[in-house]
């Protein structure tokens, strides 16, 4: 899949963040080109940003027309991904897939595991495990009219917290909005321009731990993404 590219980039310097484990621009379709694309992935660039869309028709292809964009590098528990995030054409949605792997210890890109076409049950409900924070709901109206973030856990598709979604429409959106994810053991917290929206802790049995992390999208949202980071809590 080759290596990714990675950038020293600013590190915070709060006591919480300790060491830098990847860094990327996402200035373009260079910055990701060992990235694994499932599903009918376009890719562009808007200024500095990764512009990312669908391929295909939605109206055509229904819910085959979605993908996921897989980082090929694979993160301990206790970590603070953040990203940058930047809507630019309605209707669609955005989440960010994270502590993803097969079924029983497999790794996520194991020959082993079923074929992932962006085909959304094959990722809540076939053979990985995956938490996945739904951040930008703005497919249906249903979702439009009652905007919140949501956090599944998977294989189960289980809802296991919720929170209001502060951003607006695309049309509204002036500039990129900072997203921030904490994944410490049992622990996940997520916030927006420092704005926290819901925090969670797994009392299961079934805790999860490190794994991949993989932006998706639902067609035919646009949206834009820089300066991806996962720090080592």
């Amino acid at each position: 899949m080759g290596a990714p590219r990675l950038t020293t980039g600013p590190v915070r310097t709060d006591p919480a963040s300790t060491e830098l484990l990847y860094g990327n621009p996402l200035a373009g379709p260079a910055d990701v080109s060992g990235w694994v694309a499932e599903g009918p992935l376009r890719q562009g660039s808007t200024g500095s940003a990764l512009e990312l869309s669908g391929a295909l028709d939605d109206q055509e292809f229904g819910d085959h027309a979605h993908w996921t964009f897989w980082c090929p590098v694979e993160f301990p528990d206790g970590i603070r991904i953040s990203w940058e995030f930047l809507p630019l054409a309605e209707p669609g949605l955005a989440m960010l897939f994270f502590s993803a792997t097969g079924h029983g210890g497999q790794d996520l890109f194991s020959a082993g595991l079923a074929r992932r076409t962006g085909f959304y049950p094959q990722y809540h409900s076939g053979d990985i495990d995956a938490l996945h924070v739904s951040y930008f709901r703005h497919k249906y109206e249903s979702e439009r009219a009652f905007r919140t973030c949501n956090l599944r856990k998977s294989a189960g598709f289980e809802l296991v917290a919720q929170g209001a979604d502060p951003l607006p429409p695309a049309e509204d959106a002036r500039d990129f909005y900072r997203m921030e994810l904490v994944k410490d053991g049992p622990r996940v917290a997520f916030s927006i321009n420092g704005l926290p929206l819901f925090e969670w802790t797994d009392s299961s049995d079934r805790v999860l731990g490190g794994g991949y992390l993989g932006f998706r999208q639902m067609a035919p949202l646009r949206a834009a993404y820089r300066n991806l980071t996962v720090e080592k809590l």
